[in-house]
């Protein structure tokens, strides 16, 4: 690991930080928090790794829960969100009880915008703050530490092979799931098996019945999806267990056609759809669990929690730690603080935020199904609309698990047990004849 006086045998000229922050990164998250550190009055660095300011990330359905809605709305994004061509949507789910779909005024909407354009908007975007500077085709290389082995800097090398070190007071790995930042650092990292495959693509053509909103097909254990989005596109996804994989390695595209087409509770309108690209997959979506925090670091994004992306969590969750952070740090980095407990308050807030979701997901992402619990609240939700809004809100998670089990696992029993009476008393009743022979064999034993 270099020190402070020498990166490859070059001397560093000591003295004061040149950032409050370098964040490494320049994606969802990273930008984000650069641009709420810029705001605050910040010193940044936003390192990317990609030369291109129109890089973007390719395997993502680009869904934005509701629950990062109030983020987007404090970085000023929602609206040019909508003005690239985003759309506003709502949620529904098949399950074999039958549709899951709160109505809308018990609902908050989430937001689409294929990556493509999202990335480049906010990156452009993060690069125009005040107090942020947007380094381009950098790639972190090592870490630097102070005297008590607190991380100090990072050393990043440009296309031509040049290395320079960037010192700072924090340094913020949001380099996704496969983060560089948090394996120098060796931060502590759980990992868990996925039992599941992903391949998705976008189509254009006619709308799903249920555009703008997005649908998902339970089908335990197997998941579809469509999610429309800009341009009159729509992302057709498919999430099934590793038997079934196979199948997709031979033929992408028409796997996943003859996957939707299969569907149960109607077929969306993939046979008159044309694929605009290729159907990309992808196959290791191993659970990865890292502490957000360490003396002079912190992670946000998929650098931090790398979960199962059957939930669409991602992308709202790099907004929603993004926040977090900055948030948390502030104090420190402009006021002068101590930057410990602010890394503290961040992870703290990260675990509170996240921890009860992510055990959950982790818990269904091996491919099992569906726990006579899960089953409980499924059936009874597709009877009950207070239930359907309750499931939205813990779906786009507004709610944690917690709040949603304590308010809907007395009402489901309750829904079960008079849906179960309404049926009996619609039964036919049969005829006196077959009442009596009943009783009569009921008498003798039989």
């Amino acid at each position: 690991m270099p020190d402070h006086d020498h990166v490859n045998g070059s001397p560093i000229i000591a003295g004061a930080p040149d950032y409050d922050a370098v964040i490494v990164g320049a994606s969802l998250a990273g930008c984000s928090t650069a641009i709420l550190l810029g705001r605050a009055g910040a010193r940044v660095a936003l390192v990317e790794k990609s030369p291109d300011p129109q890089a973007f990330k390719r395997m993502c359905s680009h869904f934005i829960q509701s629950s990062a809605i109030p983020t987007l709305e404090r970085l000023d994004l929602l609206d040019p969100i909508i003005a690239a061509g985003g759309l506003r949507t709502g949620f529904r789910a098949w399950t074999q009880w039958g549709w899951i779909q709160a109505p809308p005024e018990l609902t908050v909407a989430s937001v689409n915008l294929r990556r493509e354009l999202l990335d480049p908007l906010l990156r452009e975007r993060a690069g125009a703050t005040p107090g942020v500077e947007l380094l381009l085709g950098q790639s972190a290389r090592e870490l630097t530490r102070a005297p008590g082995g607190a991380i100090d800097g990072v050393v990043v090398r440009d296309v031509q092979g040049t290395e320079t070190r960037l010192g700072a007071r924090l340094v913020i790995g949001a380099d996704g799931r496969d983060s560089r930042i948090a394996e120098l650092a060796g931060v502590p990292e759980k990992k868990t098996p996925h039992g599941r495959f992903a391949y998705g693509g976008y189509f254009e053509g006619p709308a799903p019945d249920c555009a703008p909103d997005a649908t998902i097909w339970m089908m335990d254990p197997q998941w579809a999806a469509a999610f429309p989005t800009d341009n009159d596109l729509t992302f057709y996804a498919a999430m099934g267990t590793l038997d079934r994989v196979g199948e997709f390695k031979r033929d992408p595209e028409a796997a996943l056609r003859k996957w939707i087409c299969d569907l149960p509770g109607g077929v969306p309108p993939i046979r008159e759809s044309r694929l605009v690209e290729p159907v990309m997959g992808k196959l290791d979506m191993t659970n990865r669990l890292r502490r957000p925090t360490a003396p002079g670091l912190a992670l946000v994004g998929d650098a931090a929690l790398a979960i199962d992306p059957l939930w669409g969590v991602g992308c709202g969750f790099a907004f929603q730690t993004a926040e977090w952070l900055a948030d948390s740090i502030t104090p420190a980095l402009v006021r002068g603080e101590a930057l410990d407990d602010g890394l503290e308050a961040y992870r703290k807030r990260h675990a509170r935020g996240l921890g009860g979701h992510a055990r959950l997901m982790v818990a269904y992402a091996n491919g099992r199904r569906l726990t006579a619990s899960e089953k409980l609240l499924f059936s009874a939700t597709t009877r009950d609309d207070k239930l359907a809004a309750r499931f939205d809100a813990f779906g786009s998670r507004r709610i944690g698990p917690g709040r949603m089990l304590a308010t809907t696992l007395p009402r489901a029993v309750a829904v079960n047990a008079r849906h179960a009476l309404r049926r009996r008393a619609a039964a036919p009743v049969p005829p006196a004849t077959v009442v009596r022979e009943q009783r009569e064999r009921e008498t003798v034993g039989v």
